[in-house]
């Protein structure tokens, strides 16, 4: 049975038993990146990147002189550009002289392409609260109406992009900061991107509901007991961990807005279908599932 709470939020109940196992690894992989063949002139020092930007231009664009990132450009021959033309250079965290290029194949051209709208759909709760599982029933369900989506599972993305980070909170924060600048750029690509994640705190959740535009960040809360879940223990991290384990001694911090609420309700539990169908309905409503 599905009812209304709160911000016209949707609330479902869990499935009492998934099993989801996972690993992780900690080797750092470093990639090193080839030469340019092209006269721009580089030189990279550390975190240092500088750009040359004087030795480089376009000689004609759309029969004008000078670069526009908005022009088409017929010939580049990287000799040098129009002072006037030249973008304004900004410092970004540890990124300096960078300049953010304007593509004129924009999101809606792609969504345009898939049928579909990009967002990002967010998934939380404790560890056995079932999020990988029903995030894989809900790819499951989007690909059978021809929609294309992708999960960016919390323990899968630290095999690869975050296997250089821990599980200390600093590193556990950054593990969610970079999710989410992924399921961002996903989103911009079109795709409906499921994260599937603890993300414990209202603070980093908040931060990367904010990198999209508003209505893309879908708040997905499984809001299964502790005891439930600790009794699931399908990576058998709560008898490993007792202590220091999020949402024993570490606190979760439950979203109270969240767009759709997954829970048990009075120990009857739908299957994991059932329960992506519930946020299938949502995004259909919503007008995601078209272009």
């Amino acid at each position: 049975m599905m009812t209304a709470i709160g911000n016209g939020s949707l609330i479902y109940c869990a499935q009492p038993e998934f099993d989801c196992a996972k690993t992780w690894s900690t080797k750092l992989g470093v990639l090193k990146l080839g030469a340019c063949n092209c006269s721009l002139g580089f030189n990279i020092t550390g975190t240092s990147f500088l750009a040359h930007t004087e030795t480089c231009t376009t000689s004609r664009i759309n029969g004008k002189a000078g670069c526009n990132s908005n022009d088409e450009m017929t010939v580049n021959d990287c000799r040098s550009f129009s002072g006037k033309s030249i973008p304004r250079m900004s410092t970004n965290w540890n990124s300096a002289n960078i300049v953010w290029h304007k593509c004129s194949v924009e999101k809606s051209d792609r969504e345009e392409l898939l049928k579909q709208r990009g967002c990002v759909i967010w998934i939380t709760g404790l560890s056995g609260s079932g999020k990988s599982t029903v995030a894989c029933a809900l790819s499951r369900g989007l690909h059978a109406r021809g929609k294309l989506t992708y999960i960016l599972d919390g323990d899968n993305v630290r095999h690869g992009l975050n296997r250089d980070l821990s599980f200390a909170a600093e590193d556990r924060a950054e593990n969610i900061r970079r999710i989410g600048e992924v399921a961002k750029l996903l989103a911009d690509a079109g795709v409906i991107c499921i994260a599937s994640l603890i993300s414990p705190y209202r603070k980093e959740r908040d931060a990367c509901r904010a990198l999209l535009p508003e209505g893309d960040f879908i708040e997905v809360f499984m809001d299964v007991p502790l005891h439930v879940c600790e009794a699931r223990d399908p990576k058998g991290l709560y008898k490993l961990a007792r202590a220091g384990f999020t949402g024993i001694d570490d606190p979760y911090e439950p979203p109270p807005k969240s767009e759709i609420v997954l829970r048990q309700n009075q120990g009857l539990c739908d299957s994991p279908n059932d329960l992506a169908d519930v946020v299938i309905s949502y995004l259909d409503k919503k007008g995601y599932l078209k272009a």
